[in-house]
């Protein structure tokens, strides 16, 4: 069944209806992941192309990290998507359905405006969000969400508490129901990466001249990066959907939705291939890198993630859980380890709040989950060790 088609700057993307795993698909006590060995082997990538330094970390000393919930942030958000601080210790959060965007300011939490044209479905609409790294000098914010054709990136002015001046700077993305990616986030390099999904088209993801199933770098104008891959939008490919972006230094980590068997958490590096759709978590395959951890579907169903204190904090929907897990320079150093499980049902987005702990958002009312009263909110969960 064939819900969209889009020609943008990556030409022709068909996009058709596929089964598989979405995102649908104790407090502070953690669980050990009790999922097959997540230890694996990568195999070669293609060298990158894209100048850089050594590379650096910001990695805590090893050991174990103890979460607790502090308490709400902000109760009674539709939705939460994308979630970003601004320089005075604020977040915007994106409502899914009704396109709007949130300011959360210490207890109070106020509308700075509606995206126009976002058309939400299962998985569709407003997004990811971003905050130019230069901001206020540069006041944009940047939007991930879907259209009726395509997913898109938009340029939102942020003044005054209110946002004005759309202007979108990259469409093409394919777009269904399902599989839209979305996740939004500035590396070191100033440079904006956005996830993809395979449209729910399979070949998209080994398309090079498509945008689905990607992870995307590109300038604040919407052009390739400059030393991308063939001076393509693209900084990988093989990916199903990927809708967790995290850096730790210069390294890139993306959490990706698996089919119906492992979902997965993958070092990223420039012009690789991640493997789908002929591989799903560690398949050991020439030429293909394999995730530096795994989990079964039903455990995780990640969207969101975050690097602190050493680790990678990984939101889960159907495995309603915060996984942490150990990594240093692209690799895993320990066991992923659960946290809150079954406690706050679906969680959808974490971010390193500047305060030093994460905010943790629900994604109970998003038709896949069972909202208690104050839902959706945000949690901030404080860090220790």
């Amino acid at each position: 069944m064939v819900l969209r088609a889009k020609v943008g700057s990556a030409g022709l993307v068909a996009v058709a209806l596929l089964a598989g795993c979405s995102d649908g698909g104790g407090d502070a006590q953690p669980s050990v992941s009790t999922s097959s060995p997540t230890t694996t082997s990568t195999t070669s990538a293609p060298s990158s192309s894209v100048p850089s330094s050594p590379a650096t970390t910001t990695s805590a000393p090893a050991g174990p990290v103890k979460l607790a919930v502090a308490g709400d942030v902000a109760t009674g958000i539709e939705i939460p998507w994308g979630l970003a601080f601004l320089p005075d210790k604020s977040a915007l959060v994106a409502e899914r359905d009704s396109g709007k965007i949130k300011r959360v300011q210490g207890s109070s939490v106020s509308d700075v405006g509606t995206v126009p044209g976002v058309d939400p479905s299962s998985e569709g609409g407003l997004l990811g969000l971003a905050v130019d790294p230069q901001y206020p000098q540069r006041p944009y914010v940047y939007a991930y969400y879907s259209s009726g054709d395509d997913n898109r990136i938009a340029r939102l002015t942020y003044s005054n508490n209110r946002i004005s001046s759309p202007q979108v700077i990259l469409d093409g993305i394919p777009a269904a129901a399902i599989h839209n990616g979305g996740r939004l986030r500035f590396g070191p390099d100033g440079f904006l990466y956005a996830g993809t999904g395979d449209g729910a088209d399979r070949p998209n993801s080994q398309d090079d001249n498509s945008l689905g199933g990607k992870i995307l770098r590109i300038t604040t104008d919407g052009k390739p990066a400059p030393g991308n891959p063939g001076n393509r939008l693209w900084f990988s490919k093989g990916h199903r959907n990927v809708q967790g972006l995290a850096f730790d230094g210069n390294q890139l980590y993306a959490a990706e939705f698996g089919q119906n068997t492992w979902d997965e958490l993958n070092a990223i590096t420039a012009g690789a291939n991640y493997g789908w759709p002929g591989a799903e978590g560690i398949s050991k395959i020439d030429g293909l890198v394999d995730p530096i951890a795994q989990w079964k579907t039903s455990d995780a169903s990640p969207s969101g993630i975050a690097f602190a204190q050493g680790h990678i904090f990984m939101a889960s929907l159907r495995g309603e859980r915060l996984w942490a897990i150990p990594v240093a320079g692209g690799k895993r150093t320990g066991e992923p380890v659960a946290f809150f499980t079954g406690k706050y049902g679906r969680l959808r987005t974490v971010e390193a709040a500047p305060d030093g702990s994460l905010w943790l958002t629900t994604s109970n009312t998003d038709g896949r989950g069972d909202p208690k009263d104050g839902d959706d909110r945000i949690l901030r969960v404080t860090i220790s060790r």
